[in-house]
């Protein structure tokens, strides 16, 4: 498979590290130092484009990918308000797209233990959820997008909260998700109900950006023959 990867920082090079290792090619690798080649004629020499990149420009990188006709994974965060944007063209033109906040394969899982355990507690109103996420000072985004597609799994299942909120809150309904930016600290996401008699816990912390990488590369291997929009749940089987 022939991999073009959007985005060369240390994410994009953990990636190809991966990929090398899995048999891959990669076939055209853009950073900061060499944007122009970040062109429509090049991403079609590959069979894939994995993007990491920012949140000012994961949009037009995304819809570059789909304009060349190929499957595009995407794992910027902070982009997120025109994400039905990208959907409804992807759609329009016949392509490829996967996006995920976290590619790893326990952060999926984790996911899925978050959805079943805000599903149970709803109907404990006596404990209060909050939220901690923890990462590097390089990263740029606060709450992280890992932290917000927690949120909204707890939001769908939760009737007393209506909104989360990036700082220290005392309305009901608002849903704490408290940020903090430390070195060295790949990701770390915490969960924690509250009530007067005890606490359940649930926590995530990744060691290093390799298991992202590995998630990544397994998303690109599942998508580039396949059309439409996918998740990492549909690579996972979750």
């Amino acid at each position: 498979m022939k991999i073009a990867l959007i985005g060369y920082g240390k994410m994009g090079q953990a990636i190809e590290a991966i990929a090398l290792q899995r048999g891959h090619e990669v076939v055209l690798k853009v950073s900061i130092e060499n944007l122009e080649d970040n062109t429509i004629d090049n991403i079609r020499k590959a069979d894939v484009a994995i993007e990491f990149t920012g949140p000012e420009s994961a949009f037009d990188n995304i819809i570059r990918c789909i304009d060349a006709g190929v499957p595009v994974v995407s794992g910027s965060t902070g982009w997120l308000n025109r994400y039905e944007e990208v959907k409804t063209y992807c759609s329009k033109k016949n392509g490829s797209l996967l996006y995920a906040s976290n590619f790893s394969v326990g952060v999926n899982i984790f996911f899925a233990i978050n959805k079943k355990l805000a599903s149970l507690m709803t109907s404990h109103p006596e404990y209060d959820v909050q939220m901690t996420e923890v990462h590097h000072t390089q990263k740029l985004d606060a709450p992280s997008g890992t932290a917000i597609t927690l949120a909204e799994q707890i939001l769908g299942e939760n009737n007393r909260k209506s909104k989360w909120v990036n700082h220290n809150s005392d309305q009901a309904n608002e849903l704490v998700i408290l940020s903090e930016r430390v070195d060295p600290a790949p990701g770390t996401h915490i969960i924690r109900y509250t009530s007067a008699i005890d606490d359940i816990e649930i926590k995530h912390t990744a060691h290093s950006r390799q298991g992202f990488a590995t998630g990544a590369v397994l998303a690109a291997e599942f998508l580039h023959t396949r059309k439409g929009i996918f998740s990492m749940s549909d690579v996972l089987g979750i």
